[in-house]
């Protein structure tokens, strides 16, 4: 019986710990394939726009807490099909500001975020929340990666899952 006690005390006493460990879910992915018109800012090119139907297809039926997108017309339109469906608003966020991809990590803590990025700052990304420098920018032409990392705690607890989509 006393044995019984001591462990009932123990769980009780690192339950608290144990529900710290919440892992929030990021989904990185670069923006879809966009125009060659020479502007700073184009628009999606035709496939850009089948690839971002298919990210909104590919992701349908996950539950998003939110979606950031940075502020330019090629990453808000890769991110709109799938915020329509899910009924959700892009909220943008500065790719090169890391202390908002923590804003992120502590305002959807156990949660899962689409985030909308470019080839140097989605890799970038990755890094932050790893804490590692392993992840190199992405080709110019090279549109298709998705990337899921899964953080408990950033650059200590994270798992990463590269996918192509």
């Amino acid at each position: 019986m006393k044995r019984l006690f001591i462990l009932i005390i123990f769980a009780a006493a690192t339950y608290p710990c144990l529900s710290q460990n919440t892992m929030t879910t990021f989904i990185l992915v670069r923006h879809a394939e966009k125009m060659a018109d020479g502007s700073k800012d184009p628009e999606l090119s035709e496939a850009g726009k089948k690839r971002a139907e298919a990210l909104s297809v590919l992701l349908a039926q996950t539950k998003l807490d939110a979606i950031y997108s940075t502020k330019f017309k090629r990453t808000e339109m890769t991110a709109t099909p799938l915020a329509k469906s899910l009924s959700l608003s892009i909220q943008n966020y500065d790719g090169a500001k890391m202390e908002e991809i923590d804003a992120m990590l502590q305002k959807h803590a156990g949660g899962t975020v689409l985030v909308v990025g470019h080839s140097n700052t989605t890799p970038a990304i990755v890094n932050y929340l790893t804490g590692k420098s392993e992840y190199k920018n992405f080709d110019d032409a090279d549109y298709g990666n998705l990337i899921i990392v899964s953080v408990v705690e950033k650059g200590k607890q994270v798992k990463v899952t590269w996918l192509r989509y």
